[in-house]
């Protein structure tokens, strides 16, 4: 009997070893994104993203290397998961930008400034290298020092500006990222089946056609009807999407404003 009960006692041990580490962080409840997040030191945490962080606010989820750092929502969400948070991300967010606080000594001057400065200077280059037509993603560029001569000072000072764009021709890692580099996504190809939008007044008629050319989101397209065989000037806003008439003047300065219609 007191083997028995030894025996029970030594498995009861165990059970309640196992069950302590297969459980993982105890979850600190629901936390909600900083309004501006920023760090003064280049080691982001989940305490200078997130309010109510707790215990998990010393977590280091990223590095910054210059002015600042972007991060995929839904990595950040795992990271504090991981750490015991709850992020329900309300308001649908893809990316997170995180800036040098007033604090730090990353520089934070443009770079035109920083070449009237000193010999380097601190610019957005590519992580990798990208070939022609690939979409520039978060993890694609981040911020380095390199010599003053190789970079024409007018390079974007937010990565957020150049996410989401395509490169136009093979692009080197090392590279300073220049808006001459990169444009829209294209959303249509030759001869691809186009629905076309007639948008006036609020009434909207759709009509189906075929792409004669290539179109990136914002650009002319014309498209020609399969019923009539009339061609359509119309300006592409989404993949096998277009718009014609009065919307598509707005539509070729603000095409962002039809992506999700």
């Amino acid at each position: 009997m007191r083997v028995l009960a030894a025996l029970s006692g030594q498995t009861f041990a165990a059970l309640v070893f196992a069950a302590t580490v297969l459980a993982g962080p105890a979850v600190a409840g629901p936390v909600a994104l900083r309004d501006a997040p920023v760090d003064d030191d280049g080691r982001v945490t989940l305490g200078e993203i997130f309010e109510g962080a707790g215990s998990a606010s010393g977590v280091i989820v990223a590095t910054r290397t210059g002015p600042s750092v972007v991060l995929e929502a839904g990595a950040l969400q795992a990271h504090a998961r991981q750490a015991g948070l709850v992020w329900s991300n309300p308001q649908g967010l893809r990316r997170v930008i995180v800036r040098a606080g007033s604090g730090t000594a990353t520089p934070t001057a443009s770079p035109a400034a920083a070449v009237r400065q000193g010999a380097t200077v601190e610019v957005l280059t590519y992580a990798r290298s990208l070939a022609a037509g690939e979409v520039v993603g978060p993890q694609d560029v981040i911020w380095s020092t390199v010599q003053s001569h190789q970079s024409d000072g007018a390079g974007p000072q937010d990565a957020d500006t150049v996410i989401g764009l395509s490169a136009r021709r093979p692009l080197r890692a090392g590279a300073p990222v220049s808006a001459r580099d990169l444009a829209s996504p294209q959303v249509i190809a030759r001869n691809d089946i186009v629905q076309v939008a007639f948008v006036a007044d609020g009434v909207t008629l759709t009509v189906t056609g075929r792409a004669v050319r290539d179109a990136a989101r914002g650009e002319a397209v014309a498209v020609i009807n399969l019923q009539s065989g009339r061609t359509i000037d119309a300006v592409a806003v989404g993949p096998g999407r277009a718009v014609a008439g009065p919307a598509a003047l707005q539509a070729r300065s603000a095409p962002s404003q039809f992506a999700s219609r």
